[in-house]
């Protein structure tokens, strides 16, 4: 049954979606990221998001430089070795470029004054956890070249 109103709606989430996200954490008023699906056959201007969850990183660090706010985020080394310097990432939901790889299991995001507008990376802060949705082509890169590395191995 979904329940839902003006401003608000309800979810239900499954054991393997509460053991690899923040959801379980949520409380009622908690501000998401939303967005439509997008239709085949509509223009894309930006990157490929899926929507899943492949990891939780940890807010590090939090600073303005200019006319960007800088956000550094420790990422599990799963992740951290799908990540490319300006490739994509999506961080909460919103899709966005990696600005940096500062150190190893370290990204850094550069946002703009729109998406700190729109979304709700403004309120990010060191210590909170954050869901993580690497670049889609890379995975399925890693996973090719683990299978050809496997094959070769036998």
């Amino acid at each position: 049954m979904r329940q839902h109103g003006p401003g608000w709606f309800t979810v239900a989430a499954v054991t393997t979606t509460l053991d690899r996200t923040t959801i379980g954490e949520w409380r009622s008023g908690l501000r998401v990221n939303l967005e439509r699906a997008l239709r085949v056959g509509d223009r894309l201007g930006g990157h490929f998001v899926q929507g899943h969850v492949d990891g939780v990183a940890v807010v590090v660090d939090v600073r303005q430089r200019e006319d960007a706010r800088l956000v550094d985020l420790a990422l599990p080394p799963s992740l951290a070795e799908l990540m490319v310097q300006h490739g994509s990432v999506a961080v909460d939901g919103v899709s966005l470029t990696v600005n940096d790889l500062p150190a190893p299991e370290r990204l850094q995001l550069s946002l703009i004054e729109y998406t700190l507008r729109h979304t709700t990376l403004a309120d990010l802060a060191a210590g909170n956890r954050v869901h993580i949705e690497a670049d889609m082509l890379g995975k399925y890169v890693q996973r090719l070249l683990k299978e050809s590395l496997w094959s070769s191995e036998r």
